[in-house]
């Protein structure tokens, strides 16, 4: 894409992607404005939030170019929105991702709302490509590095969203990154790669919904047998297809089902149990990141592993798609996101969530 003469936004988080990428434009001879989005507030000290060493590393990358950095604070609308989000999808049993509504909501929603707004392009570290095609649709495409490739965290941004952003390092595999941090002798080069709810710093996510949900003790059942193993502390603290945490002897075992009027999950003994597979399930509410008439065959995938599934899609009503993989998934979930793609995986139509 030329973006010669286009007025650029940097979202810096104080990592070494994004700091890379400010290197990549400046290397270009960029001089794009650089931004941190801070989503946790100064009250929220029970959230061992890593905010300030983030600004610091980020402020230090802009200073360095001498480019103009400026903190943006999204608390409100963070916690407004995407953790609403999230403490309903799984109150009410789903599988949420915040990450993915981060995205849509924060990086490129509030952001542009507050500053975006004034800017051609918003540059992130993410690890993902666009391209245009003959038609001048721009696409959203996988990175060539299948571990770190992250389409399936930005297939449901909007469309619009999708035409202001870009991935100055989206074409490298991380080992490249990192060189290049090191070679430039970044401040952040040798700092790890964060893990988890992107807000969260060190807290465990099980704890982040527990200050908000409380705990909800039910009933934990061998689907196979009907035999009572034991209480859990709460169905949100469990996903379709969990393995660790059950705490039960005997196992390994498996969540694979739960009953939410009843309060009662539902678990499987065996690494491979049958229950906990599908290859036919529904999705709703698609995100269609490039307008396309609906693909009949695609690939999937329901995690953020490199592992594809090539699928077949069919319509159904209200909006509604039916998706048969060649294959069982392990964990389908709902209100998990399905990210689809095309035969070659290279391409990314969007996302649904999983009914």
């Amino acid at each position: 894409m030329d973006i010669k003469d286009k007025k650029i936004a940097v979202l810096l988080s104080g990592g070494v992607d994004s700091s890379v990428v400010v290197y990549q434009l400046v290397s270009q001879g960029y001089k794009p404005d650089c931004f941190y989005i801070r989503i946790a507030s100064d009250e929220d000290g029970d959230l061992d939030c890593t905010a300030e060493e983030d600004i610091e590393m980020a402020s230090a990358v802009a200073q360095r170019y001498g480019l103009r950095f400026e903190v943006v604070d999204c608390h409100k609308e963070y916690w407004e929105q995407v953790t609403k989000y999230t403490m309903d999808k799984v109150r009410a049993g789903f599988t949420p991702n915040p990450d993915v509504m981060c995205n849509r909501l924060i990086k490129f929603g509030a952001f542009h709302e507050k500053r975006g707004h004034e800017y051609d392009l918003i540059a992130t570290g993410h690890y993902a490509q666009t391209e245009i095609d003959e038609e001048g649709r721009k696409w959203l495409c996988t990175s060539p590095d299948p571990v770190k490739d992250q389409t399936d965290f930005l297939a449901q941004i909007y469309d619009w969203q999708l035409q202001k952003a870009i991935f100055p390092i989206g074409h490298m595999m991380k080992e490249e990154v990192r060189q290049i941090a090191e070679r430039e002798h970044l401040i952040n080069a040798k700092r790890k790669d964060s893990q988890g709810i992107c807000f969260l710093g060190k807290i465990n996510y099980n704890d982040y919904v527990k200050k908000y949900l409380g705990e909800n003790p039910g009933l934990v059942i061998d689907i196979e047998t009907g035999k009572k193993l034991g209480m859990h502390k709460g169905l949100w603290f469990h996903t379709i297809g969990q393995r660790h945490g059950l705490g039960f002897g005997g196992g390994p075992w498996f969540a694979v089902k739960k009953n939410i009027k009843k309060n009662i999950l539902f678990v499987s003994r065996g690494y491979n149990p049958e229950s906990a597979y599908k290859s036919e399930f529904k999705v709703h509410d698609v995100n269609w990141l490039t307008p396309v008439p609906v693909p009949v065959h695609v690939n999937v995938k329901i995690r953020h592993t490199p592992e594809f599934f090539p699928a077949t899609i069919e319509p159904l009503e209200d909006g509604e798609y039916r998706i048969r993989t060649s294959r069982p998934i392990h964990g389908v979930a709902p209100g998990q996101f399905c990210t689809l793609y095309d035969a070659e995986h290279h391409r990314c139509y969007g996302s649904a969530e999983i009914i």
